[in-house]
């Protein structure tokens, strides 16, 4: 799952958000650039149709270069430490597991007063995963929920991100430029995967016991 802030901004800033929530945004496989090198080792961003109850979406596609397993390890392990290595995560709970359904506790950095309740489904076959946030309103949203897919791509794997998402100036955070907008996050998000799969590669790789 992704972090979503919960804003307070000024007034100016609350005026530019109700403008730009009675605005209908381009959707669709409107890109918006991202990083990354090679070609088709490239981040990209789209920004996706809304849900019926409204908000924002957006479609975060991304490499790793590690095989698909390994990954799947990563992504599934509720437990890890490493989480707390991301600089928008300040704790993370792992509550309990039923199944294939996981729920933990995370506190981020721009809500830290708040506790986001996260239920994850886990389908490994198809090497996806869903989730949504079971306490919105104790975090300032509407909703929150998603979709992760692994899918092989050589050596390496490519990861599809699609999340939905509603809380007061999402409309605003979507399009807001430089280091505190969406795309920034979104980079950083799929940059701090890269990087950390690869330093702990020897935790997740077969036969590690994980």
């Amino acid at each position: 799952m992704l972090i979503f802030p919960r804003l307070w901004p000024p007034v100016w800033l609350v005026v530019m958000s109700i403008m730009l929530t009675a605005v209908p945004c381009a959707v669709g496989n409107d890109q918006l650039d991202g990083g990354g090198s090679g070609e088709n080792e490239k981040t990209a961003i789209y920004r996706l149709e809304p849900s019926q109850k409204g908000g924002g979406a957006f479609k975060l596609v991304y490499f790793v270069k590690v095989p698909v397993e390994t990954f799947w390890k990563f992504k599934t392990d509720f437990r890890s430490d490493a989480l707390l290595t991301n600089k928008y995560i300040t704790s993370n709970r792992f509550v309990h597991r039923v199944d294939n359904i996981v729920v933990t506790e995370t506190r981020y950095t721009n809500s830290p007063d708040a506790v986001f309740r996260w239920q994850t489904t886990e389908y490994p076959y198809a090497r996806s995963l869903s989730y949504v946030l079971l306490n919105p309103k104790d975090c300032g949203q509407r909703f929150n929920y998603g979709f992760i897919k692994l899918e092989a791509v050589g050596k390496g794997t490519r990861v599809t991100h699609s999340s939905y998402f509603d809380f007061f100036g999402a409309a605003l955070w979507a399009g807001l430029p430089g280091p505190i907008g969406m795309k920034a996050f979104l980079e950083y998000t799929a940059r701090w995967e890269q990087e950390t799969i690869m330093r702990l590669l020897p935790r997740y790789q077969p036969n590690s016991g994980k």
